[in-house]
């Protein structure tokens, strides 16, 4: 029954998160820092949630972190988002290997 009430405290909260600014926000939002900041709020999220799986994907610590600059690198000469993951994973499966 404990469960039950956790999910509905999870749900409510998610249900509030959602509706509230929707209700409080009706006009546009004019001020250029406040809309710079959402803009950027998807991205910091997904970093959030993605970066501690890299570092504990693999039993060792520097495999993972050479992935994890393998897609720097690879981020940064804008090569699309498939050839990362997929670069990333290889060189990652290639090092577990040795």
């Amino acid at each position: 029954m404990r469960n039950y009430g956790y999910i509905l405290v999870m749900a409510v909260t998610t249900y509030l998160i959602r509706v509230i600014p929707m209700t409080l926000l009706r006009k546009e939002i004019k001020n250029r820092t406040f809309r710079s900041f959402l803009t950027y709020v998807p991205y910091v999220t997904l970093s959030v949630m993605t970066f501690p799986a890299i570092i504990q994907v693999t039993d060792s610590l520097w495999i993972s972190w050479v992935g994890f600059l393998t897609a720097m690198v690879l981020a940064y000469h804008r090569v699309s988002l498939l050839v990362v993951s997929l670069g990333c994973c290889g060189f990652v499966f290639l090092l577990q290997l040795l």
